[in-house]
């Protein structure tokens, strides 16, 4: 298992929140993290969850941490999801760790071999991402989050705006 991190380390850590702002101001307030960018209502191209074209209405919030990414979600609907697998309305907490993956399909498919259920596949903004249920390993989700160039242009920016980020600045990042 010592193998699942060691080609690609964690970029992300992401938790299940009641409100993205009031994550975000915390989170500032008290770490320095950010800032945030939001994205409201997030809609997909390709969606499966557990095998099943179920997509619930979600929104993301993301900035970092040191070199860490931060992501926040909040769920807008009673759907299932991998979300509402661990956490009903009203409470939050961790939620998955993420790893950036140039081959994807090589990883999707390790991942399998080592036994794991993907839990959610999608495809958005030209990138592959999937869930997977290590909840038995690491109590929550892992993600892999394909590479592409664009991607990586993204989150630099993201990162550069962190570098740059002081107490008392705006926590939320308009893009």
């Amino acid at each position: 298992m010592t193998a699942l991190m060691s080609e690609y380390p964690l970029f992300q850590y992401a938790y299940y929140v009641n409100d993205l702002e009031t994550s975000i101001n915390k989170w500032a307030k008290l770490y320095y993290a950010g800032p945030f960018v939001m994205v409201p209502h997030h809609v997909t191209d390709k969606f499966h969850y557990r095998g099943q074209d179920i997509e619930a209405d979600v929104s993301y919030a993301f900035g970092y941490l040191g070199d860490m990414m931060i992501q926040f979600i909040q769920q807008h609907d009673d759907k299932p999801s991998i979300y509402r697998d661990m956490y009903k309305a009203g409470e939050e907490g961790y939620h998955h760790v993420g790893l950036l993956v140039h081959d994807f399909e090589a990883e999707y498919k390790r991942m399998q071999d080592l036994g794991f259920v993907d839990a959610c596949r999608l495809y958005a903004d030209e990138v592959d991402a999937c869930y997977f249920d290590t909840r038995s390993l690491n109590g929550g989700f892992t993600e892999l989050h394909g590479d592409p160039k664009h991607i990586l242009g993204t989150f630099a920016q993201w990162k550069r705006a962190h570098e740059l980020f002081k107490p008392g600045d705006n926590p939320i990042m308009t893009m």
